[in-house]
């Protein structure tokens, strides 16, 4: 369930956003949800949470490989 909201940007704010969505191929409202989430952890216990679903690598093999991506090293 989604729940809808008002905000207020900035000319300059709204622009550079506009602009960045519309480069990863997203809307808007994408763009903000997906920049949420990297201030706003979803699970504080699991800090890997807060990239679910944003990473897109293009590698099909990166779950074998995900401390490296999320963390720069392995474990």
């Amino acid at each position: 369930m989604m729940i809808r909201t008002q905000i207020s940007l900035t000319r300059e704010e709204y622009h550079a956003a506009r602009q960045e969505a519309k480069r990863l191929g997203i809307s808007l409202a994408k763009l903000l949800r997906r920049s949420l989430r990297t201030i706003i952890p979803v699970n504080g216990d699991k800090p890997w949470m807060r990239y679910a679903g944003m990473v897109e690598s293009g590698d099909l093999k990166s779950s074998q490989h995900i401390d490296e991506i999320i963390y720069g090293h392995k474990p």
